[in-house]
């Protein structure tokens, strides 16, 4: 996987786990629902580019 995709995916992640903690904090469950599915994403996409790694790809 490419640093620029890790760095991507990292960012999300990161941005995911924020948007939870804010939702938690207010109350918010929209959003907070909504940051479980942004780390969810980045977690698939990290699981897909270790995927082509591992076939060289």
């Amino acid at each position: 996987m490419g640093f620029v995709d890790k760095a991507k995916n990292a960012a999300e992640d990161i941005a995911g786990k924020a948007k939870e903690a804010v939702g938690n904090v207010t109350d918010d469950k929209d959003l907070e629902t909504e940051g479980k599915t942004d780390q969810a994403k980045s977690s698939l996409k990290d699981a897909g580019e270790n995927i082509k790694d591992a076939f060289g790809k």
